[in-house]
C-alpha cells in the first residue's frame, strides 16, 4: 500500500464531501482504538472543524486514558480541533429502569451493548446537527463488510466512511504513519461495550490477521472444507459471522408493491 498517497486521497475524498455537502466538517466518537484514532486524524487534516466527542458509559479505564492522550495530541498537532465529554452513564442507567431486564443474561448483556452504541450515535447526530458538521464512522473493511462486527444503528450510523476500504492492518500502517499514539497501536483492539477491557478477538474467537485472511480466502472462491486445523476454525468463524451479520451489509429489504395492486 502506498500510505502517503493513501493518506492524502482520502483527506482529500473528506474535505471535497464536506464541501460539496455544505457543511463546516465533521464530529467524531473518540474510543481510544486505533480505527477512531486513524478517522479522526484524517478529518483533522482537512483543515476543517473537527469535534472530537468521548462518550464513556462504565468506560474502562485503559479506554479513556487512551482517548484523552490522542485528543490532547491532536489538539496540539491540529488548531482546527475541538473535544467535549458527554458522559452518558446515568442516561444508559436511567434507561435501564424503563426496560426490561428479564431473560439469558447473555441476550439481556448484548442488547444492553448495543444500547451503548446506539446512544453514542444520537449524541453524535445531535452534536452534527448543533454545528453543522457530518458523523465520521471509523468502521474498516474486515469489520464492516467481513464479519459485520458493529451495532446496527450505532456505531454503524455515520454519514461517511473514511477508511471501510482498508483492512485493520492497513489501518494500523497508517496509523503509524500519522504518529497516532504508541499507547493506541499497541492496545488490543475493543469495542469497549460491555464496560470491560475484554478484546475484539476475545469475543469473535479470531484474531483481525486471521480474519482478513479469511476473507481473502472467502473471496477466491474457498470454503471450510479446504482446510484443516485453525485454518478451518478460522474460515468458520468467519462465515458464521458473515452469514449472521448479512442484514447490516445490504440494503434495507423494502416491500416492493405490485403494480396492479396499486
Amino acid at each position: 500500500m502506498q500510505t502517503e498517497k493513501v493518506v492524502d486521497y482520502i483527506v482529500n475524498w473528506l474535505k471535497d464531501y464536506a464541501t460539496k455537502a455544505g457543511v463546516n466538517g465533521f464530529v467524531i466518537g473518540i474510543s481510544g482504538g486505533i480505527d477512531s484514532a486513524v478517522t479522526s486524524t484524517l478529518c483533522a487534516k482537512t483543515g476543517l472543524d473537527l469535534l472530537c466527542i468521548e462518550m464513556p458509559i462504565h468506560q474502562a479505564p485503559s479506554h479513556v486514558t487512551r482517548a484523552q492522550e490522542h485528543i490532547a495530541q491532536l489538539k496540539k498537532r491540529f488548531p482546527n480541533v475541538k473535544d467535549t465529554v458527554v458522559d452518558l452513564t446515568p442516561v444508559f442507567e436511567e434507561f435501564k429502569t424503563e426496560v426490561s431486564l428479564e431473560g439469558k443474561q447473555a441476550t439481556v448483556d448484548m442488547a444492553l451493548a448495543n444500547t451503548r452504541a446506539r446512544l453514542r450515535m444520537t449524541t453524535l447526530y445531535y452534536h452534527a446537527g448543533l454545528l453543522g458538521l457530518l458523523v465520521a464512522g471509523t468502521g474498516n473493511k474486515v469489520e464492516d463488510f467481513g464479519v459485520g462486527f458493529y451495532t446496527k444503528y450505532g456505531d454503524g450510523g455515520v454519514d461517511l466512511s473514511p477508511i471501510a476500504d482498508l483492512m485493520k492492518s492497513e489501518v494500523y500502517n497508517i496509523g503509524k504513519y500519522l504518529d497516532v499514539p504508541e499507547s493506541i497501536l499497541k492496545a488490543a483492539p475493543s469495542d469497549g461495550l460491555f464496560g470491560d477491557a475484554r478484546s475484539d478477538e476475545d469475543q469473535i474467537g479470531a484474531s483481525y490477521p486471521e480474519l482478513e485472511w479469511a476473507m481473502q480466502m472467502k473471496d477466491e472462491g474457498k470454503t471450510a472444507e479446504d482446510f484443516e486445523g485453525r485454518k478451518r476454525t478460522v474460515f468458520e468463524i468467519f462465515m458464521r459471522y458473515n452469514t449472521s451479520n448479512k442484514h447490516k451489509m445490504i440494503a434495507i429489504p423494502v416491500c416492493e408493491i405490485p403494480n396492479n395492486l396499486k
